[in-house]
This record gives C-alpha cells, structure tokens and sequence, in this order.
C-alpha cells in the first residue's frame, strides 16, 4: 500500500479550518502588523484586480478597520494565535525567519518529521533567502501578466525588511496603531519583533 500523497496549499483565509475532514499540519507565518500594512499597501497599489488602495493615510484606515481583501489582520493572527493547540499548526514569526532562518527551518523540518543533512539545510537557507527569491521567476511572480500585477509600480518581493513601517507611518499613526493594537490583542500572548 503506498502512502497518500502529501500536498501543499497556500492560503491567506481567515479560517481554512472549520470545513476540512481530515487533520492536516499547518504552517502560520504572522508578520508584524505594521510592516504588514506596509507590505498590502504596496501589494494594492501594484495589483490590478484589487480595489485602489488610495493615499497611505487613507490606506491605514482601511487596514486598521479591516476592510482589507483578507479581512481584518487582527482577527486573522489571533484566530490562529487562539487555535494553534487544537490543530497541527506551526506558529512562525516572519521576524523570526529574518532574523535565523536556519533555526525556523529546523522548527519546520521537526514539525513535518523530517530529518536533513546539514548541506542540504544551509542550501535551503540560501535559496529561501529573500534577495534569493526576489530574483527566481518562481517567486518573485515576474511571470504573471501586467494587467494582473503591474510590476513597474511596484515590485511582488519589494524589501522583505523588517521595521519598514517606520519609513511610513506619522508619529500620530503609530500612536494611533499602538493603541488599537492593545485593545485588539492585548489579551493575547503574542509578541511580535517591530525592528531588528
């Protein structure tokens, strides 16, 4: 009897869960909220079949209100957050890949059960590198048509930076995002890295 085929999806759903039959194992990669709404903002502006995402301070208001094509990144990370023990899911921390991606991959190899020589790991570091993937056309989506990503606004992989926020948000906005973000995951164990 052969074993079933294993299979890989991507998903940006807030709730993939409560539909499925069978217990798959999850990878959750959270990002910062704020180099998120960074990251959308940029996304919106290049893609061509999202709504316009506007000016930055009319953006931040939608991003904050959860009007994003995604839903509400607050509701998206804590529901995840507030699952992560009753399903299979791997919690990763986008800052955390940036910061030692050779641990994280190590994080995911246990969780899949799967057990790799040392060479084979530092050459998945090195290909899942962001500079790495900003340049394969695998990746970087420089195959999909202008009149679906518009590239020249913007690029699919633009810096992959962490703390980019700081290059758009007002001293208002931040103290503004800050205080939300409180009220919506106060309670909450997570943390997250807002500069490396």
């Amino acid at each position: 009897r052969t074993q079933p085929e294993q299979k890989l999806r991507t998903s940006h759903f807030c709730d993939p869960l409560t539909h499925l039959s069978c217990s798959p194992k999850f990878l959750y990669v959270a990002r910062n909220a704020k180099d998120c709404m960074v990251s959308y903002y940029h996304f919106y502006r290049m893609s061509q079949v999202l709504p316009e995402p506007g000016t930055w301070d009319e953006y931040f208001e939608t991003f904050i209100n959860g009007k994003v094509s995604w839903g509400s990144w607050f509701d998206h990370v804590k529901g995840w957050w507030e699952i992560r023990d009753k399903y299979q899911i791997l919690f990763l921390f986008y800052e955390d890949m940036k910061r030692d991606p050779k641990h994280e991959i190590q994080k995911v190899m246990q969780f899949m059960g799967k057990n790799l020589d040392e060479d084979v790991v530092d050459k998945i570091v090195q290909e899942t590198s962001f500079e790495k993937m900003k340049e394969n056309p695998m990746t970087n989506r420089s195959t999909v048509p202008k009149s679906i990503l518009d590239q020249s606004i913007s690029p699919f992989m633009r810096k992959g930076t962490v703390g980019d926020w700081k290059k758009h948000f007002t001293v208002a906005q931040n103290e503004r995002f800050d205080e939300i973000y409180k009220q919506k995951m106060g309670r909450t164990s997570l943390n997250f890295c807002m500069e490396l």
